[in-house]
């Protein structure tokens, strides 16, 4: 068993700002951030109601976006949010999330069995769509053992 790596700190300036990783997996979230950092996903959908006890992102702000192993690897700035039913999302937005064949049709079936397995889906259940870009890219150091 290898050890993780170190986790390196968040550049003071951006110390402030959320921090988390894309995926219920180490292995989902680094291979979502690297569609991030290859600039093929510029967005992401959450249910509406994971919001319920933390405030929604809104345009302009700012999050650090972790890597599967925790290290700070991008910032992310909120360029467009907005609430749709799941039902009514389009080729458009499920291309922009940069998965899969990134087509409507794959959007679909991997999203449904998503929110399934998180507890609730339903075709009209609310979605917080959000739309990034990266505004700058962290490098990070190994520190040697």
């Amino acid at each position: 068993m290898s050890k993780a790596p170190p986790k390196a700190p968040v550049p003071p300036v951006y110390a402030h700002l959320p921090q988390w990783a894309l995926g219920h997996t180490k292995e989902e979230a680094d291979a979502l951030c690297t569609l991030v950092l290859d600039g093929k996903k510029t967005a992401i959908s959450n249910a509406l109601y994971q919001f319920e006890d933390e405030p929604a992102p809104e345009e302009g702000d700012r999050s650090v976006l972790l890597d599967g192993s925790g290290r700070p690897r991008c910032v992310i700035e909120f360029t467009e949010v907005e609430v749709a039913p799941f039902e009514e999302i389009d080729a458009k937005f499920a291309h922009a999330e940069g998965e899969g064949d990134l087509s409507l049709k794959h959007w679909l079936k991997t999203r449904e069995a998503t929110f399934t397995r998180e507890g609730y889906f339903a075709p009209d259940m609310l979605l917080l769509c959000q739309h990034f870009r990266v505004i700058e890219r962290l490098e990070f150091r190994r520190v040697a053992p």
